[in-house]
C-alpha cells in the first residue's frame, strides 16, 4: 500500500504543480510564469519526486511510463492496474484543489481551458488531430528511452532523477503549443474531468498516444541498450 499512496501523492504534485502554475501563474499580470516557467514547473515536480519517493514506488507518476516499463521489462503487469488507479486518483485530487484554488477567483472558467490538453480548436496553437497524435507519441516515445537509459543499472544512478526531470521540461518546452503537452493520461484525466465538454470529449487521445509511444519507447530502449555477444 505505501507504493500505491507513494503514487498517488507523487501524482497529485505533477498535477498541481505543474497544471497548477498554468492555471494560476502562467499568465498572472507583468510577472506571469510563460511558457517557460510552466515547463520548468512540470520538469521541477518529476525531479523533486523522483528523490522523494523513488525508493519507495520508483516514482511512475504516469500510466504511460508504468506501462512502459513493464514493456521494458523493469515493472510486473500484476501491478499495473493497482499503479494506475494510484495514478488517475491522484491526478483528480489535484484537479479538484487546483478548481477550489482557481474557482476563488471572479470570471474563472474552468471549460476555457483549466491547463487541459486538446487539439484542433482546443490546441493552444491550432494544430490538428494528426499533428498532435504523432506530437504525444514520439514525446513519450522519447520519454521513456530517457527514463529506461537514465536508470539502467549501466548508468550513474544518482542522475537519473535530473535527466528525466530535464527531459519532461524540454518534452513541454516543444510541445505546449500544439497539445498543451501531456504524455500522461492521469495528468489529462485529472483536470479534463472538470474542465467538462471539449477536453473529456478528446480525452481519448490523450490515453491512446502515451501508450503506443510508451511501449515503442521501451522497444527502442531495448534494441539500443542490448549488449553484443
Amino acid at each position: 500500500m505505501k507504493k500505491y499512496a507513494a503514487e498517488f501523492v507523487g501524482t497529485f504534485w505533477l498535477v498541481l504543480g505543474g497544471c497548477g502554475s498554468a492555471v494560476l501563474a502562467a499568465a498572472f499580470p507583468d510577472v506571469g510564469i510563460g511558457l517557460l516557467g510552466v515547463s520548468c514547473a512540470f520538469g521541477l515536480t518529476v525531479l523533486t519526486m523522483a528523490f522523494a519517493i523513488g525508493h519507495v514506488s520508483g516514482c511512475h507518476l504516469n500510466p504511460a511510463v508504468s506501462v512502459g516499463l513493464w514493456a521494458g521489462g523493469r515493472f510486473s503487469a500484476k501491478e499495473l492496474p493497482q499503479y494506475i488507479a494510484a495514478q488517475v486518483l491522484g491526478a483528480i485530487a489535484a484537479g479538484m484543489v487546483l478548481y477550489i484554488i482557481a474557482s476563488g477567483k471572479a470570471g474563472f472558467e474552468a471549460s476555457a481551458g483549466f491547463a487541459a490538453n486538446g487539439y484542433g480548436s482546443h490546441s493552444p496553437g491550432g494544430y490538428g488531430l494528426f499533428s498532435a497524435l504523432v506530437t504525444e507519441v514520439v514525446m513519450t516515445m522519447l520519454f521513456l528511452i530517457v527514463i529506461l537509459g537514465a536508470t539502467d543499472k549501466r548508468a550513474p544512478q544518482a542522475f537519473a532523477p535530473i535527466a528525466i526531470g530535464l527531459c519532461l521540461t524540454l518534452i513541454h518546452l516543444i510541445s505546449i503549443p500544439v497539445t498543451n503537452t501531456s504524455v500522461n493520461p492521469a495528468r489529462s484525466t485529472g483536470v479534463a474531468l472538470f474542465a467538462g465538454g471539449w477536453a473529456v470529449g478528446q480525452l481519448w487521445l490523450f490515453w491512446l498516444a502515451p501508450m503506443v509511444g510508451a511501449v515503442l519507447g521501451a522497444a527502442a530502449h531495448r534494441f539500443l541498450s542490448s549488449e553484443s555477444k
